[in-house]
């Protein structure tokens, strides 16, 4: 009896300790994973985005901030600057010379979000419809045509700003105050499994469950950092490049380690870092599969979050 208690006991021990490597293991891939990711880096819990214009500021503010009802920001510089939620919607003129990339042809193309890749879409969320249009009404704009969903009590419309960019307007009733915080970036890309891998392996965001989108006929696959969603379609591989309409810009802790990880996973590095270490601001351009770029920024703040951890 006692023979079969010590079987037992070291029996026990045995699975006891296999529990403990196996479990080691799982943690240790998952840190590793994590680990090769931007993710961990991300001082905010949210992207910023710009969108370049060719019409004078003026109206892109007066839509975005008066139409809209977003929260006007001062302008850095020629930068104008809304506010949705957690994210900077930032607004360079075309010729603003920091945004521009030379080789490139920088004409946005021609026709709305199936015609070319690119940053193509912005999503604004919003709780009543009725102070919505009134607000068009107000400064002049045509009325939004709003649309209701299959199944759902949410409505959806697609127009253009002032610039002839498309941005969608959805009205979800009642729902948490955070729904209407959110921002989504809306990506058509020309393979949805190389952008996914992007979005999801090397730059970490959270994947969502992908959606049937009525509005566009095809499926949706959409990523999210905090109250910024970047949305994936896609009509096509043959399409036109918009590379140079919109980026999306990240605040890290440590740019360095970002653009190291983006030399292991030989993703484009289209302007590599420079800036010495204590500078205020120290940024590395990245491209993503469709030449999107990936405006990586360590900012003195965010670099002091990161020591001070």
């Amino acid at each position: 009896m006692l023979r079969l208690n010590k079987k037992r006991v070291i029996a026990y021990g045995l699975v006891s300790l296999l529990s403990f490597v196996l479990s080691s293991a799982a943690l240790a891939q998952e840190r590793a994973n994590r680990d090769t990711t931007v993710a961990p880096l991300m001082y905010l819990p949210a992207m910023f985005v710009f969108r370049r214009h060719a019409v004078e500021q003026e109206r892109m503010l007066e839509f975005y901030g008066d139409v809209l009802g977003l929260e006007k920001m001062p302008n850095i510089g020629a930068v104008g600057r809304v506010k949705v939620g957690a994210t900077e919607f930032k607004m360079p003129p075309r010729s603003f010379a920091p945004f521009q990339r030379p080789g490139l042809e920088d004409r946005r193309p021609e026709g709305g979000v199936k015609d070319a890749t690119g940053f193509r879409l912005a999503t604004f969320f919003f709780p009543d419809e009725a102070a919505l249009v009134a607000r068009f009404r107000q400064h002049g704009y045509p009325v939004p045509e709003f649309k209701s969903l299959p199944g759902s009590a949410n409505r959806r419309a697609l127009l253009a700003d002032p610039d002839g960019q498309a941005v969608e307007l959805v009205i979800v009733p009642n729902a948490p105050p955070e729904t209407y915080q959110q921002f989504e970036i809306g990506l058509t890309v020309a393979s949805i499994e190389r952008s996914r891998a992007f979005y999801r392996d090397f730059m970490g965001l959270a994947e969502l469950p992908p959606v049937e989108d009525p509005l566009f006929g095809t499926t949706k696959y959409s990523f999210r950092n905090g109250s910024t969603i970047v949305s994936l379609r896609s009509f096509g591989t043959n399409l036109p490049a918009d590379k140079t309409s919109g980026y999306i810009q990240y605040v890290v802790t440590d740019v360095d380690r970002a653009q190291e990880l983006a030399k292991e996973r030989g993703v484009t590095i289209d302007r590599p870092l420079t800036a010495p270490r204590d500078a205020r601001l120290r940024i590395v351009w990245l491209d993503d599969p469709d030449g999107v770029t990936q405006y990586v920024t360590e900012t003195a703040e965010s670099r002091a979050a990161a020591t001070a951890r």
